[in-house]
């Protein structure tokens, strides 16, 4: 089994590397003031293209303000934004370019897992016999295959997620918003999303916000820290979380390999969460080897 989610060196990030000074997403000291309400309050974010980014905050703190203003959504108070090197969004102009998964997404209940689907890949575009091919990817991708004619309604809560983040992924967009996508979930389920997301690295930006930076940790490259609508500290999730390599596996059932791995990565430490089932390995080596897990 190949490993979840890893923490990289500038050398190793493929095709990350090419956009080094390239940024999908700028904000520079933007305002956004709901009445006597200040949500962002001089917000400076810089998101290289390609990246996997984080933006951690506790409730409050303005990030999904922050994700509506880069959706185009809301208009600022002040301050500038440039998306996908363009100045403010407009959906209307660019159909397909950017997606948003805002947290508290509602998929209509009566309907079609595969219909939905095509009639949002419609709405990214797509022509009808490309709409099939990517729908029929997609359920792969989020393991939603047997699913695809059962209504909505009929889903568990984590196969209702993953279907809000299918959505997302449709008609390959360049820009990716996931405001909290992980909110709810059990450990394991959560773990399988961290999964599909970091499936998804260096094809695209993706921007993920959350209230738990073990969740940005896992998932991202990047990661700025906001509390009342400022930044208060911009860097590589390495730096933030003073690891230099953390890898993850997703375990089915059975008895984790926990003694092999500890052989095979003798300077590691092995961390097991039974509830996630959950595998993680930690090293001071930033150009640790991967094993596989079968």
């Amino acid at each position: 089994m190949k490993p979840l989610a890893g923490e990289h060196t500038p050398e190793d990030l493929g095709p990350i590397a090419q956009f080094s000074m390239n940024f999908a997403l700028e904000f520079r000291a933007v305002r956004k003031k709901y009445g006597r309400r200040m949500a962002l309050d001089g917000l400076d974010l810089q998101v290289p293209a390609g990246s996997v980014f984080g933006l951690v905050g506790s409730n409050g703190a303005g990030k999904t303000t922050a994700m509506a203003v880069a959706a185009g959504l809301l208009r600022i108070s002040g301050g500038e934004v440039k998306v996908l090197g363009a100045g403010f969004f407009h959906p209307a102009e660019a159909a397909g370019r950017l997606a948003l998964l805002p947290q508290d997404s509602r998929l209509p209940p009566h309907g079609r897992v595969a219909e939905l689907l095509e009639y949002y890949a419609s709405l990214q575009g797509l022509a009808p016999a490309a709409r099939k091919k990517c729908v029929a990817q997609i359920l792969a991708w989020t393991n939603l295959e047997d699913r695809a004619d059962s209504r909505v309604r009929t889903l568990s809560h984590g196969m209702a997620r993953r279907l809000a983040i299918a959505q997302a992924f449709l008609g390959e967009p360049e820009l990716i918003l996931l405001d909290e996508p992980l909110s709810g979930l059990d450990p394991r389920e959560s773990a399988r999303i961290r999964s599909m997301i970091t499936e998804k690295r260096g094809t695209r930006t993706i921007v993920i916000s959350s209230h738990i930076l073990s969740d940005i940790e896992l998932m991202c490259d990047h990661v700025a820290f906001v509390e009342k609508g400022r930044l208060v500290r911009q860097t590589t999730v390495e730096r933030a979380t003073g690891r230099s390599a953390l890898i993850a596996y997703l375990l089915g059932a059975g008895s984790p390999p926990v003694e092999r791995v500890k052989t095979e990565l003798p300077e590691c430490a092995i961390e097991w969460e039974q509830a996630g089932r959950v595998l993680k390995v930690r090293s001071s080596n930033r150009r640790l080897s991967v094993p596989q897990i079968n």
